[in-house]
């Protein structure tokens, strides 16, 4: 094939339009948390604005750092009990200047889309840095190496999944059509972990929800004591609604087991539960009392195993085993892969209050890691195994249908064409033998692009095709064997009638007339299309 032409190279440059996205999706972040941190301050009781408005704009540029998971140090100690849910501004605005950068450069193909993502990441990540230098004071610190690397990993991640999405939109390139460029086993692990994950997410997030319904007096109580008025309740709203994701976290690892702790030496646990003095939110209402752990609690230990079971059941469903004692094993996989997931949400959702009674909140991430892998490997072998052999049976029993319906498929026997012989052919002293042929079939040209046939389909062509030349075959023996034993009773008839075997020489010499056969000579097409 001729080399096709170069690309012309239009747009902006990837690298300098990626310096601008950057700045300006840090720059409309620190926007919005200014305008809340204003909303705070104005109703609250404060000084005179001239006196405060440095602390105001340093309190913003660390609560933009908080929303990038950036942990701080103050004199009580390390503050790295950070709400995930903030986390979602940064990564919706950098989602949204990728996809500005994508449309805005020229990007040949997907596989540069770590370009992109990296001409992102790497100004937004400087950015993070510096605003952590700024932001620090003699009583708040925040940390600039975990500036630069959430900066970093939050950007490539966001804006990069942007600029995939708008050229996967720009080239009509599908999801589903973007996962057949994995391999069969990766992609099948892949979705078994993200279904599972997101199993036991949504069964976290539910049991969370009947918890704090089960408690709303309670949280109401707790509200009407803060009074926080109108400002501040919707801001009380939003601060719990940022640690809407670390409850669900939290309810995860107890369903799984371990539990978590809401300080040193306390424990929340299918096994019992003992807690100390909280804080005043009205979600924590959704923590139980101490003592023996409620009953209806408990049925939450059934999540991590219908996880494994779904999670092992689309396993093996994209992409099954021939050999079925492999199928628990990549099962277990999966449970493996998710366990490793849930010890990041684990890690990443506790940390630490400042305070020493408060210096230990969240999970164990290697026990919930471990426990994770073990519950839902187990479920997750167990359902993959059930789920593989049900599809090869179900695989099994398609081919034998096929294969039934072929052998039904009866072809009439070609019966022997009409000849007319010489009127000088003299009746019943001649043999005339003709042998039908198959004419070669030729396929018919669809208009269509054709379609790649199946290995079953190529089989079952192949089985019909040996099938009627195996009847083409009989057919002709037994023609073979009609003409031949017709043969022998013309001549026994001829010798019956000349009166024996001792006069056979004489009748031959004395006979006068011609014997005529009939020879069909097959094309060499047919002789291809018989071989």
């Amino acid at each position: 094939m001729p080399a096709s032409p170069p690309e012309e190279v239009t747009g902006r440059p990837v690298y300098s339009t990626g310096g601008i996205a950057a700045a300006s999706a840090a720059g409309i972040g620190l926007a919005v948390i200014v305008t809340l941190t204003m909303v705070g301050w104005v109703a609250a009781p404060h000084d005179t604005f001239g006196e405060d408005i440095v602390e105001l704009l340093r309190g913003a540029v660390l609560a933009w750092l908080v929303g990038h998971h950036v942990s701080f140090t103050v004199a009580e100690g390390q503050i790295s009990l950070l709400p995930l849910g903030l986390v979602l501004l940064p990564g919706l605005l950098l989602y949204r200047f990728g996809r500005w950068l994508a449309r805005s450069c020229e990007i040949a193909r997907l596989r540069h889309v770590y370009r992109a993502a990296l001409a992102i990441a790497g100004p937004y990540a400087a950015i993070a840095g510096t605003l952590a230098l700024l932001a620090q004071t003699d009583e708040v610190e925040p940390s600039m190496p975990r500036a630069l690397l959430m900066g970093f990993v939050i950007a490539f991640l966001a804006g990069g999944l942007g600029v995939l999405r708008q050229l996967m939109r720009d080239k009509g390139v599908a999801a589903g059509d973007l996962l057949d460029l994995m391999p069969a086993r990766s992609r099948s692990l892949l979705v078994g972990m993200l279904a599972s994950t997101g199993t036991l997410l949504a069964g976290g997030l539910v049991l969370f929800l009947v918890a704090l319904a089960v408690n709303l007096p309670e949280a109401v109580d707790v509200t009407r004591t803060l009074a926080p008025g109108v400002v501040g309740g919707v801001l009380l709203l939003i601060v719990q609604l940022a640690y809407l994701p670390n409850a669900v976290v939290f309810a995860v690892c107890y369903a799984l087991g371990p539990g978590f702790g809401m300080g040193a030496a306390t424990v929340v646990a299918p096994t019992g539960v003992s807690l100390g003095a909280l804080p005043a939110l009205p979600m924590l209402a959704a923590l139980p009392a101490n003592g023996a752990a409620p009953v209806l609690s408990l049925t939450a230990l059934v999540v991590p195993f219908v996880a494994g079971a779904v999670g092992g059941m689309l396993t093996q469903r994209s992409a099954p085993d021939v050999v079925s004692e492999a199928a628990p094993l990549w099962g277990f996989v999966c449970g493996v892969t998710t366990g490793m997931l849930c010890a990041a949400l684990a890690g990443t959702a506790g940390g630490s209050l400042g305070a020493q009674r408060l210096s230990e909140i969240g999970p164990s991430a290697w026990q919930v890691g471990l426990v994770a892998a073990l519950e839902v490997g187990v479920a997750a072998a167990v359902a993959a195994w059930i789920a593989n052999w049900w599809y090869t049976r179900k695989l099994t029993r398609e081919v034998v249908t096929q294969r039934e319906e072929a052998r039904s498929e009866k072809r009439p026997e070609p019966s022997a064409p009409v000849v007319e012989l010489p009127t000088d052919v003299p009746v019943g002293k001649g043999l005339a033998t003709v042998t039908a042929l198959r004419p070669r079939e030729e396929p018919e040209e669809d208009a269509g692009a054709p379609e790649e046939p199946t290995i079953v389909e190529r089989r079952a062509e192949v089985r019909r095709t040996r099938e009627a030349r195996k009847r083409d075959r009989v057919v002709e023996r037994r023609a073979r064997s009609e003409a031949r034993r017709e043969l022998r009773e013309q001549r026994r008839a001829a010798r019956r009638a000349e009166g024996g075997w001792w006069r056979r020489g004489r009748a031959d010499e004395e006979s006068e007339e011609e014997m005529y056969g009939i020879t069909y000579e097959a094309s060499p097409e047919e002789i291809d299309q018989r071989s």
